[in-house]
Formats: C-alpha cells, structure tokens, sequence
C-alpha cells in the first residue's frame, strides 16, 4: 500500500485537521479507498458539516407532518385517499449546480433522475417535477449554451420518464455568471402504510443493489461539488454523471412492484457518493453494520477497483436490504424490467465500538471503517460569520416619466419576461392531471381517485436576500406561501435548496446565518415548516487574485399544499370584461428599495428590501384562501416582482382581456405601481356588491385598506389613468426575449 502523502489528503478535500481525525477514527493510517470513502462523507455535500448547527434552527413538525429532515424527503399527510386508504405528499428539492456548468445537459438531467429517486425511494409514485434555475447576464459568452444545455436536459429526463415538469422559475444575475443553479424539485404520493424508509436492520439479511451498472462516471462529485470553481472548472467534466431515463422509468416501476411486496426491509438511492453514502447511511440509521463484496458489483467497465465503484456516482442505481429468502422473488421482478440484480452483501451486527462498514475484494479486506465516524461523529463547524450591514434608506428616489414605457421595459427583462420557450420544451401535461400549467403563482395536480389537488410552487429573491439576508429568508418564505394561497390552497409545508459561496468567508457564512434564521422566523408564524433540503455551498468561481466572486444568497423554497376541490381552484387570468379589480392589503405600495422597476429603469441595486409583516402575510392569505372557496373573486395573482402594475399585466395577458387602471394613487404613481411592497394579492370580482358586503362583514369601516378597488376588466389595452397601452404591444414585448436570445424570434413574429 502506497503512503498516503499530505498532497494526496488535499487533493480529496480534507484539511489537515480533518485528516488527523481519520487517523484517530482508524487508530492508523488508512488506504487509498478508505480515504475517498471519508473524503466523500465529509464534504459538504454529504456531511453539511457548516450548516448543520444553523439548520437545527428551522421548524420542521407539525400535526400533519409524517416525516421530517433525515430520511430520502419529506412526508406531510393530505388525508383520505380512495378506497379507504390515508394518502400522503413526498417532496423534496435538491442541487445540481457545479455539474450543470460544466455539462448543463446531463448535470441539469441528473439533477431530475436524482430527486426523482429521493422520492419513489420512499414509495410514492412521482406526479410532478419543479425547477428553479439562476442564470447569469443574459449577453455573456457561456450563457446561451448554458441556457440551452440546461432546459433541454431538464426536458429530456422529464419528458422521457413520463413526469410532468409543471412549474418553476429563472431568474438572472450577473452574479452567476460563473455559478448556475440548477435547483430541482419533485413531488409524489403515496399511501401512508406503504411508507419506506432507509434504516438497514435484520443481521444477516441480503444487501441487494438493483438497476445499472456501475462506471467510472461522477467519481467524486460530491467532492466536487464542494468547493468553489476555479479555471480548471472544464477539466472537471468527468465528475459529472450520464443519465438514462428509460431506465430511470424501468427503475420507478420496477421498485413500486416490488414494494407493492413485504420484501422490503430498507431502499436507499445512490446519489451524491453513490455507494458509499447509501450504504453508509442506511448501516447507520440502523445501528448495524455492512459487508460488502465489491467482486459482485455489476460494472460496466472493466478492471474497476473498490476505490471507482465506491465512488462512482453512475445513475439508476438502488441498495436495498431485502427480508431472507426474498432474493429470488425480487430479482425475478427487476430481470424482468431488464435491470441489474446482485447480492452484494449482507447486514452485520455492531460491535462495541457500533457498526463498520467492511468492504472485501479478491478475498482480502479492503477496506474496514467505524461508521459512527463517517456519520453521526462527522465534522460539524461553527464557523465565523458576520451579519450583514442594514443597507442605508433609499435616497434620491427617481421618478418616471412614463409609467406606461417603463412597463414595457419591465416585462420584456430578463426576469419578468415570459417563460413560454422554456416550459413549452417540458411535457407537463403527461398523466393528465395538471390542472393549472406553467405561469400562474403555483402548479396545481389532481390526487387520483379524489376531489384534491396539490398545490405547488418554487420562490425566492435573491436580491433581497443579498441586501438583507434576514428579511430575504422571511420573503422567501412568505412569498412561497402566498403563491400557495393564491390557487386557494391550504400551505402545508415546504423543502429548501440553500445555495451560498464559500461558508469559510465570515460574510458568506453571515448570509447563510441571516436567511436561515429569517426563514425560521416565517415558518413559524406560517405554521409552514421545512421537512427535507439540500444545501449547497462553494457556488463561487476564484478570480485571478484567488478572491471569490460568489453567487447571490439563494436560499431556493420549494412549497406544497393542498385544496379539497381542485375545481374550486383560481388562476391569475382574467375571466370577463366588466369585472372590478382590487388589491387585497395595503393600497398605498411605495416601497422601491431593491425593486426590478429601479434596476431595471435605473440601473440601481440599492435600499432595502420591502418589510415582511409575516402577521399580516398570514392574516390576508387566509383572507384570499376564503373569497376563493366562498366565489367571490375570479381571477387572483400575488404581487412581488416589479409590483402591483406587472402583476395587473400578467393577468391581462393570462386572459387576453384588458384593463383600466383608475384607482385613487395617494403616493406617486410609479411607487404605486412599481413598488415591491409584501403580503398583497390582485382580485377581480364580477360582484362587487357580495364582494363589499363581505368586506363590511369582515373588516368594518376599515374595509377599504384590505380590499380597495383600482380598476375594471375590459377591452383590447392596458389603460393607466388615461393612458392607454395595446395588448398586442404588451404581449410582444413579454415574448420576445427569450425566443430572440435562444435564436427562436421567428416563432413568435
């Protein structure tokens, strides 16, 4: 065995001190693959060795609240199913966003197959997929292919394993021109007694690996994926993983048939550090230890070592510890669907010192390591961090010379434009139970076999987030909430992608701290808890000097909740001429700091971000959820970027019906219409007496500060006090960038 020298150590990730804990952990020196196995369980990826302390943070149970943080995703109940039967929602959002740079096709593509494996791991059959995507300056040299690679690979996957891909959004900043996110979410159902978890138990029982063959294939993406890019980011390549999902499809059906028997004792998908870390995580979870025999490893390539196969991150792969006796049956169901089956070792008993994980090859040991210290025992940091400075006020507040123009430029930006060339290469109507599709504030899936549907939705402002982190992260949350609200659901729970720079600089770690804890605060006073994540960190590319020009905060909210008549839904589109518009909460929006009007119009990124009243974001939502059930309103859209006039034009557009906009503007017009002011809603109502009288009811004499009408539907313009705007001008200007920056402008001439 060759010694393994300090350069070795820092090419696998681990700092000095972490190495002098492998050498206590094994009480010597380890070998070249026991040093990759800690190398992958302890990089941020696997390990979340400086946010678990700040996580701990995060509400995360709730009555209906099945299973929380821990297990493959969350669990919330969402009550009677047909047939007797008590369903449940698995959700969860993760990252894939250094591989998606270096190869957006397959990294944005194994992003989908890897959360769709977290989900159908635990028994639910996936129902829909969401993305939220970070690009950076639109004219950059790398971005149109990066755009390209990464939508298509998104589609690809999705597309070809039969689940619709039904919402999302992109937003773009110069500050990720050297770090995408690719962030993907994937919904499901399942019964809730036919719940599987990952805990390996039973001495003795079959380890079973099910679906592909290993390759050489994302070797040490984890790795990888923890820490920063820096100019020999291309040579990267081979760590990212190839994806096939015709066999992510054979894989789903084939675990759900399997499933569907009492075969199963635990099922772990192989993600980030593939075998090692579901094997590590299912012995630990159990409290027992792994034998594995590396000569049964099915491998595509030849001449593989325990090191490559432990390692590999090869999609379509499954580890399962099946009941004895059950091998046969199950490997008969899995040859049948044309994949790999191999007893690949068994479940051992913890010794004194708790569980090892033993790896054999040729007959020799190949490696032996404790478990307890590549798990529970793994590093965990508190480390330095600094808050944020308050920015100061907003001076010299500029104003508009033509409101109408300025909405023009608004909603043909890189951030408001229409989204069409991007959703219409998704299928999101596979399954048929899409009931709203891409473009309203939340996707919206019927429940086989009942009235319900889920609601579900992707948000976040990173600007926000930069210029306050605090704030950012009760935004982020709250306005996840909202969209829910804003279809008529009930908001049960969320997920979270945290995407961040480098945590070993003070100021990067002091925006985790602040969104985190923001985040924590709206959860609670939502009852809106987080019950699964991913957080990536290092989304940052060495300049020159060594420096780090990180990504904006970007704590990603993926949000689900539920309504009982999927029927009784709303949408953002406007459904007749005549009808009154209103602004459910505060008229008199003035808030402008950090808004899209101001760098948009401006070229400025300065003030703070809008206040969050997480009281009043949770007084008025419940306020929109009843005059949706009650059918007092027709169409409802929240307001958040670029405020009250692009929220009004995105459901002008939706339905294709116009509108005059006259309602009284206490403040300037611009900061009425532009400001980016929280916890507001636009309604129409074809009955504003039963919409007033309800108001009456509801709030008094107070009632026109709560729902205060601004306008009325009608016609073939968009009218601002008099000022008339065509819909055909508005619309092509919402649908022109993305089909000119791709090279598509002649589908929409």
């Amino acid at each position: 065995m060759s010694a393994i020298t300090p350069e070795i150590v820092a090419e696998h990730g681990l700092s000095p001190d972490e190495y002098q804990r492998v050498l206590k952990a094994l009480g010597r020196e380890p070998n070249i693959t026991e040093l990759g196995i800690f190398s992958v369980m302890w990089s941020e990826h696997c390990s979340y060795k400086s946010s678990r302390l700040h996580l701990r943070k995060l509400p995360t149970e709730a009555p209906w609240v099945i299973q929380g943080p821990g297990e493959n995703a969350g669990v919330i109940d969402i009550g009677d199913g047909p047939n007797g039967t008590r369903l449940a929602a698995i959700f969860k959002m993760e990252s894939h966003n250094h591989p998606s740079y270096i190869e957006p096709y397959q990294g944005a593509a194994t992003g989908v197959g890897g959360i769709l494996r977290d989900v159908f791991t635990m028994g639910a059959r996936p129902v829909a997929n969401l993305n939220a995507l970070r690009f950076g300056r639109p004219d950059h040299p790398k971005m149109r292919h990066l755009i390209a690679g990464v939508v298509a690979g998104i589609g690809g996957y999705g597309n070809c394993v039969g689940v619709p891909t039904v919402g999302g959004e992109v937003d773009f900043h110069r500050a990720y021109d050297g770090n995408i996110l690719v962030n993907a979410m994937t919904v499901g159902v399942a019964e809730q007694d036919k719940i599987f978890y990952s805990a390996a138990a039973g001495i003795g029982n079959p380890m079973v690996y099910v679906g592909s063959k290993t390759g050489r294939d994302g070797i040490h993406g984890a790795t990888m994926a923890s820490a920063d890019f820096s100019e020999d980011s291309e040579e990267k390549r081979p760590t990212v993983q190839v994806g096939d999902p015709f066999t992510e499809k054979l894989l789903i059906e084939a675990c759900l048939e399997l499933m569907a028997s009492d075969a199963i004792v635990a099922i772990q998908d192989m993600g980030a550090a593939g075998l090692t870390s579901s094997s590590v995580e299912m012995a630990s979870k159990g409290g027992v230890g792994l034998e594995l025999d590396m000569n049964a490893i099915p491998c595509r390539e030849e001449g593989m070592t325990p090191y490559e196969m432990m390692l590999s991150e090869s999609q379509e792969r499954m580890l399962m510890v099946l009941k004895p006796g059950r091998e046969g049956e199950a490997e008969a169901i899995f040859r049948k669907w044309e994949l790999d089956f191999a007893v690949i070792g068994r479940v051992t008993e913890a010794g004194p010192d708790g569980g090892h994980l033993v790896l054999t090859w040729n007959g020799e040991v190949a490696a032996d390591i404790p478990l307890a210290p590549l798990a529970d025992d793994a590093p965990c940091y508190d480390r330095p961090w600094v808050p944020t400075s308050k920015p100061a006020p907003l001076a010299d507040l500029p104003e508009s010379s033509d409101v109408a123009a300025d909405l023009l430029t608004l909603m043909a930006s890189p951030d408001l434009a229409s989204r069409r060339w991007i959703w219409e290469q998704y299928d999101h109507m596979v399954g048929a139970d899409t009931v709203q599709r891409p473009g309203g504030d939340a996707a919206l899936v019927r429940i086989h076999g009942t009235d319900k549907a889920l609601a579900i939705t992707t948000d976040c402002t990173p600007r926000y987030c930069l210029a306050d982190p605090f704030e950012g992260g009760k935004q982020a949350i709250a306005e996840a909430w909202r969209n829910l609200c804003a279809v008529g659901a009930t908001p049960l729970a969320a997920t979270d992608c945290m995407n961040f720079g480098n945590p070993q600089r003070p100021e990067i770690m002091g925006q985790f701290v602040g969104c985190i804890e923001g985040m924590a605060e709206a959860c609670r006073a939502l009852n809106f808890p987080i019950v699964s994540g991913n957080v990536s960190l290092y989304n940052e590319t060495k300049n020159e000097d060594s420096t780090g020009s990180a990504i904006l905060p970007t704590p990603a909210i993926g949000g689900v909740g539920l309504i009982e008549d999927w029927r009784k839904s709303a949408t953002i589109a406007f459904k007749a001429e005549g009808e009154t518009i209103y602004v459910v909460g505060n008229p008199f929006a003035s808030h402008l700091g950090q808004s899209l009007w101001l760098r948009e119009i401006h070229g400025r990124e300065d003030g703070p971000p809008p206040p969050v009243d997480l009281q009043e974001e949770r007084r008025l939502g419940e306020l929109v959820r009843e005059l949706i059930e009650r059918g007092l309103v027709t169409a409802v859209h929240d307001v958040s970027d670029g405020g009250l006039l692009v929220a009004v034009a995105e459901m002008v557009l939706a339905g294709g019906i116009g509108a005059a906009l006259d309602g009284v503007t206490p403040t300037a017009l611009h900061e009425f219409m532009f400001g980016e002011d929280q916890a507001r809603y636009v309604v129409t109502a074809p009955d504003t007496a039963d919409l007033i009288e309800f108001a009456a009811q509801k709030f008094g004499s107070h009632a026109d500060r709560q729902i205060h009408p601004i306008g009325v539907t009608g016609g073939d313009t968009l009218s601002i006090n008099g000022r008339p705007l065509p819909l055909a001008d508005l619309r092509r200007a919402h649908e022109s960038f993305f089909p000119k920056l791709m090279g598509a402008d002649a589908a929409f001439a």
